[in-house]
């Protein structure tokens, strides 16, 4: 990625100076949503290594699938609300639609990810899906 590409994450800042700071500068998101950001374009960029660092241990799966490969296409992402998970919060959520196309066929995904802080660390917990058949 050229460095004055505007950052998957739909922020329009630059990816340097928006996601690239976390995901490869070393820096520590404040607040859940830029966590989630980050990880939204870790995805885009196939960035494993970001996405485990930013789990937390009890939920992080072995295996990120088919989702952290290039076969995804990433194609926009809009944050719904998020509760909390500021700067002085231990725990927040964060609901968003991330669009992405596999094999062609586009498809959304509607999560609303919980997410709590750990030694001055945002980490991605768990998530629910509103939009899934009960």
């Amino acid at each position: 990625m050229h460095e004055q590409e505007t950052c998957p994450c739909g922020s329009g800042k630059a990816y340097p100076a928006c996601c690239g700071q976390y995901i490869e500068g070393g820096q520590r998101p404040d607040t859940a949503e830029q966590l989630m950001r980050s990880r939204y374009t870790a995805y885009a960029r196939v960035q494993n290594d970001y996405l485990r660092k930013t789990w937390h241990p009890s939920t992080c799966p072995e295996d990120f699938g088919v989702a952290v490969t290039d076969a995804v296409k990433w194609l926009g992402l809009e944050i719904k609300r998020t509760a909390a998970g500021g700067a002085n919060d231990a725990e927040g959520v964060v609901e968003f639609v991330a669009r992405y196309k596999l094999n062609g066929k586009a498809t959304r995904l509607h999560e609303v990810s919980r997410f709590v802080r750990e030694k001055e660390q945002w980490l991605y917990l768990d998530g629910s899906f509103p939009d899934a058949k009960k």
